[in-house]
């Protein structure tokens, strides 16, 4: 028997079920799945088809792994998208993030490894996004971050921590990083996997306003530090004058790295997102256009020098952290090979760049931008514009955005929506008044895209985004101190969760509070500050989920479609009764599967079907065109990104689902 209480008090590997060494599978046909997006180039893609547009309705449930034992409570939002390697899914699970290993082809489990933070806390909860992986072609190591900045290295056959690897299996990442911070209460995290390029493994963070997020390459076999990069350039690096008030890049932080990334080995680079120093919306503390902050720079994987860095934002006080890999591409262009990177955003731009140089594939204006109201607030003059592909979320807000269902419906919304600024998409936060309660802003501050990223098609040129279209509400007021603080947060108020159930809410102007309370609110209320819905129709019009396809060939967009059903709490409304709506998505956080036929997406809300079941669907698109040509019941929202593979002859699609019941690690193939 296998006492629960020894994983819960101490770091332990146990083996299970008599499984056998990684690599003794001897099936006919296998692929492997060996990073967050599939590969090194983030492309999210599998050339597999046996899973097609005449079969995918046929597809049942082959195994589910719940991780409902896993920690003390349930996990409603599983994140995480697993690995697959010779025969076997690695993955992290649960409330503590373990890291299960199970069987490929019947979701068994063969070894779990759980580890005891004791007093140690992280910023980043939850079972995280995943694990990296490393072999030499012998050995095979797992290697995962804790929710208390944590690394470790696991045997991939056992699960049993790496004695070759820091003291005893792990490093602690709070050690040698150029500052110092508390042991235990340093609030700094990860929820991306650490990422694995060549014997390099390269590491990100979340941290607070508190601490810098520096990002740092280590060696995969012993852990040792090979070379750190200061997103906040320290005096006398380069960077450092872009911070315009002395002593202000000392006392920064924030600026992590918490997205996944990618790399381009040939090259020798890796590419790294930044996010936004503290206080997103805010940036009197920060003055200047301050790199690296919303850049992607690019990083030697060796030494970790800075190759080169294309900033996105200037002084961003909008929440724009680079939030998802950029996906590797080779494009053609102007009768020529590109070797490019393509990077999404929460503003809903794809910015091509270069992957060697930097230098954008197609012209990228500086062009003016509003400027604001805010005392002591810093604004940039200009914001880089992409000049293709287009826009693949709504960017901005007008009157034409408002929902206007019904006259009444219409009437509502405008006289919520004049009490708000209509922001463009780089209006700066207002002032907040008890007249103006902030400026509607669109992306919301979860974007556009986020973690789960894009999926890309190599032989098409094609590239897959999945956008959550939402309103954000952002401005600045006058705390208790006297001092000017943000006003805002997310998910924003009258946004959808992932249940199909809605948030309104109410902000405090006086008292400095950074996030809105939130409360139903109903048309007979009184208009507040925070509340952006009609009894929880959204003050925008749909679509709120959309998949959009984008040819990199020709910076042009192929096609674009709505996403998920409507919800049931709109189709259903009592203020819509006999009124046609059209089909409005659902919003969430997803991330499309491109194979060599079909677009794969899981829905983020819920719905009741024509059958009476309350559920959601994976749904299969035709790539070429959008047409769906599939889907699959779930009994629980996606919430992490689909993968597949070939295990036996067979493939098999897997995602995370969550539900306030728990979530699952869920399997699907044809039947036998």
């Amino acid at each position: 028997m296998i006492d629960r209480r020894n994983f819960l008090t101490t770091t332990a590997s146990v083996a299970l079920l008599g499984a056998s060494p990684v690599g003794a599978q001897t099936a006919p046909r296998q692929t492997n799945w060996l990073h967050y997006a599939n590969d090194l180039s983030s492309a999210r893609y599998s050339p597999l088809d046996q899973i097609n547009a005449g079969n995918f309705d046929k597809l049942e449930l082959a195994w589910k792994f719940s991780t409902n034992s896993l920690g003390p409570r349930l996990d409603a939002d599983y994140q995480s998208t697993p690995l697959v390697a010779n025969g076997r899914i690695y993955v992290t699970a649960g409330f503590r993030r373990d890291v299960v290993c199970l069987d490929a082809g019947t979701g068994e489990l063969l070894w779990m490894h759980t580890h005891d933070e004791g007093e140690r806390i992280g910023s980043r909860g939850g079972p995280g996004l995943g694990v990296g992986y490393w072999t030499d072609g012998t050995a095979e190591r797992i290697l995962y971050v804790t929710r208390g900045y944590t690394m470790f290295s696991l045997d991939a056959r056992t699960g049993i921590p790496d004695p070759n690897f820091g003291p005893g299996g792990s490093i602690d990442l709070r050690q040698n990083d150029d500052q110092q911070m508390d042991p235990n209460k340093g609030v700094i995290g990860l929820h991306a996997p650490p990422f694995v390029v060549r014997d390099t493994v390269v590491v990100g963070s979340a941290p607070t306003a508190a601490v810098k997020g520096y990002v740092r390459g280590f060696d995969v076999k012993t852990g040792r530090r090979k070379w750190i990069f200061h997103t906040i350039p320290m005096k006398g690096e380069f960077g450092y004058e872009t911070w315009t008030t002395p002593g202000q890049a000392e006392t920064s932080g924030n600026m992590g790295s918490w997205a996944p990334m990618s790399a381009d080995p040939e090259l020798g680079l890796v590419y790294v997102g930044i996010e936004s120093p503290q206080t997103d919306l805010l940036g009197v503390s920060r003055t200047g256009p301050h790199l690296f902050a919303e850049s992607l720079v690019a990083l030697d994987i060796e030494t970790g020098a800075r190759k080169w860095h294309y900033q996105m934002v200037h002084h961003g006080i909008w929440d724009r952290d680079v939030s998802c890999a950029g996906v590797i591409c080779d494009i053609p262009h102007n009768g020529k090979i590109v070797k490019a990177i393509a990077q999404p955003t929460k503003q809903g731009f794809v910015y091509v760049l270069d992957r060697a140089t930097g230098k954008p594939v197609w012209p990228i204006l500086e062009k003016k931008v509003p400027q604001g109201n805010v005392p002591g607030e810093w604004y940039s003059p200009t914001q880089p514009i992409p000049s293709a592909p287009p826009p693949f979320a709504k960017q901005g807000v007008t009157e034409a955005d408002l929902v206007d269902w019904t006259p009444e419906i219409k009437a509502r919304a405008r006289e919520i929506a004049s009490h708000y600024v209509l922001a463009d998409l780089y209006t700066p936060p207002p002032m907040v008044d008890d007249k103006i309660f902030g400026a509607l802003c669109m992306p919301g501050l979860q974007g556009g895209i986020n973690w789960p990223g894009a999926s890309y098609d190599p032989e098409t040129h094609m590239l897959y985004l999945f956008a959550k279209n939402e309103m954000g509400v952002i401005g600045a007021t006058i705390g208790k101190d006297g001092k000017v603080v943000q006003t805002g947060g997310y998910p924003p108020p009258g946004s959808s969760d992932s249940n199909g159930g809605s948030f309104g809410g109410v902000a405090s102007l006086k008292g400095g509070s950074s996030f809105f309370r939130y409360r139903p609110d109903g048309m007979n209320d009184p208009i507040g500050p925070g509340v952006i819905s009609i009894e929880r129709i959204p003050l925008m019009k749909p679509p709120y989920g959309t998949i959009t396809a984008i040819d990199l060939a020709k910076g042009t967009q192929a096609w674009q479609i709505v996403h998920g059903e409507t919800p049931d709490h709109i189709k259903n409304h009592r203020l819509l009764k006999g009124v046609s709506i059209p089909r409005t998505g659902q919003a969430g956080i997803l991330g499309t599967l491109t194979t060599r036929t079909l677009v794969i997406c899981g829905d983020s809300g819920l719905f009741t079907d024509e059958k009476g079941r309350k559920g959601a669907r994976l749904r299969a698109y035709d790539k070429a065109t959008g047409e769906q040509k599939g889907a699959v019941f779930m009994d629980k929202v996606q919430t992490g990104a689909t993968m597949t593979y070939m295990h036996n002859g067979k493939q098999y699609l897997v995602c995370a689902q969550g539900s306030s019941y728990g979530a699952d690690l869920v399997a699907y193939s044809l039947p036998a």
